[in-house]
């Protein structure tokens, strides 16, 4: 079973993820804030993060995406970066996709985020 790890600042958005993915029979981790050690992140052994890059007015999402990237623990781990922010996120896509970055826009289809999620994770066990 795969392990995901939600990050994102908005409780509702968190729980909808729990919901949805675990009944989808995800095993899901979430987190109201970024996680900025390297070692948590490890310790939870995330298959998949879906990670928003905007908290309250500061983007520290875009340094935990950074960070991730930088480790070599961390750097192969798939990254869904969610968010509204539309352009700071296309200002980024150079980045993101040179590291293998999804993007999902909010509000996003729900069938679409299932179908990046199984995309995903399929990948990543052909790898």
């Amino acid at each position: 079973m795969a392990r995901i790890l939600v990050i994102n600042d908005t409780q509702e958005l968190l729980e909808m993820f729990r919901l949805l993915l675990e009944a989808e029979g995800y095993e899901i981790v979430l987190s109201g804030t970024p996680i900025l050690k390297v070692s948590e992140i490890e310790e939870i052994k995330p298959d998949l993060i879906i990670l928003d890059i905007i908290f309250g007015n500061r983007t520290v999402g875009w340094q935990m995406l950074e960070m991730l990237k930088m480790w070599r623990s961390t750097a192969s781990i798939p990254i869904i970066v969610c968010s509204a922010a539309t352009h700071d996120v296309q200002e980024q896509e150079g980045y993101l996709v040179a590291h293998n970055v999804r993007v999902l826009y909010k509000p996003f289809d729900i069938d679409d985020m299932f179908g990046m999620v199984k995309t995903v994770l399929s990948g990543r066990r052909t790898q």
